[in-house]
């Protein structure tokens, strides 16, 4: 009888190590964790340097976010949303954002058909799976507002009927940090919309010699390529993806030490404005995708640390007093992040 019952026990202890709080088998966990290095490792075919970046951009999807460039030109953001997209056979789009751009230009709009006496709908450049949306801060306020419903429903409504975009769908918005002249700054509802910014930075000497090789052997242009990249996956396995690092266990000491960052930067000196409640959602979002990136089914404080920069520096306003001292929100952010306790366990 007793050993009965320690075969038993053993069985069920063997069964809980197998799927853990998160749900998630071990076997499943090293397939999707398999499937993100190989997206990673080919559109690192494309892209020259910027694996902090790509690593951003790869953990933004798999939360199913939008994500905010800030990078001046030349870059490869363009080339980094075409890599991206050819991973995973999906369909990509690219709108110059100019001050004449109106809604219907992003959109879509209603045609009159005078054969057939109805309207049609012409569907616009954002009916696809990533949508560039280039120096978007050089529209004005109406045509910015009109990604407002696309970025949160994941639907457009033309002559007051709604069309359901195909998932997944995934916004990724640049904007140039030098030029203020001719730009719109982004209105701060539009901004609370994007589940990160991040920062392209210039790339290194080793990067920029390799970048210089590829782009002058034996090529006519100045531009890299995606022919090199390989389809992956299909759009399906994206969902899935997605639906997994949703599974992804966060123990509630991880989730308070998340919540106290955001609030911290509500009465932080340097601070005019600080995150909402959407900055401590977007904070763990973000931070089980990261999990996914390690080969994790669980979220560390490293994991929020390391998503806290991108979560959060576009939503804080910074006092006057930190603007005319010339400090940035990185700067002051950090700073924040150093000075709160992370869990031990």
């Amino acid at each position: 009888m007793s050993s009965n019952v320690s075969t038993q026990n053993k069985q069920e202890n063997e069964s809980a190590t197998a799927t853990n709080s998160s749900g998630i088998t071990p076997e499943r966990l090293q397939q999707a964790a398999s499937i993100v290095n190989r997206l990673r490792e080919e559109i690192r075919r494309a892209i020259v340097g910027q694996h902090e970046v790509v690593d951003q951009v790869l953990a933004c999807c798999l939360a199913a976010g939008h994500i905010l460039l800030e990078g001046v030109p030349g870059l490869g953001k363009t080339l980094l949303v075409k890599a991206l997209a050819k991973t995973f056979s999906g369909t990509s789009a690219r709108i110059q954002f100019t001050p004449d751009l109106m809604p219907a230009d992003v959109m879509g709009h209603a045609i009159y058909d005078i054969k057939n006496q109805s309207f049609s709908v012409r569907k616009g450049p954002v009916f696809t799976h990533l949508l560039l949306a280039d120096e978007i801060n050089r529209a004005p306020a109406k045509t910015q507002s009109a990604l407002l419903e696309v970025m949160q429903e994941r639907q457009v409504t033309i002559e007051n009927e709604s069309h359901v975009l195909e998932a997944p769908f995934m916004v990724l918005a640049t904007q140039n940090p030098l030029e203020n002249e001719g730009t719109y700054p982004l209105p701060e509802a539009q901004l609370d919309r994007f589940l990160i910014k991040c920062c392209m930075e210039y790339p290194s000497l080793q990067e920029e010699a390799a970048m210089l090789a590829m782009v002058t052997h034996k090529r006519v242009g100045d531009g890299l390529e995606v022919k090199q990249v390989n389809t992956v996956i299909k759009p399906e396995t994206i969902i899935a993806l997605q639906q997994l690092v949703a599974q992804i266990s966060v123990d509630d000491a991880v989730a308070d030490y998340a919540i106290r960052i955001v609030r911290s930067t509500r009465d932080a000196t340097g601070i005019a404005v600080g995150a909402g409640p959407r900055g401590s959602i977007a904070l763990i979002r973000i931070a089980r995708a990261f999990a996914l990136l390690n080969q994790r089914d669980f979220v560390t404080p490293d994991d929020i640390k390391t998503a806290a920069l991108p979560v959060l520096r576009h939503r804080v306003a910074l006092s006057p007093e930190s603007e005319l001292d010339g400090l940035s929100s990185d700067t002051i952010l950090a700073n924040l992040i150093d000075q709160i306790a992370a869990p031990r366990s």
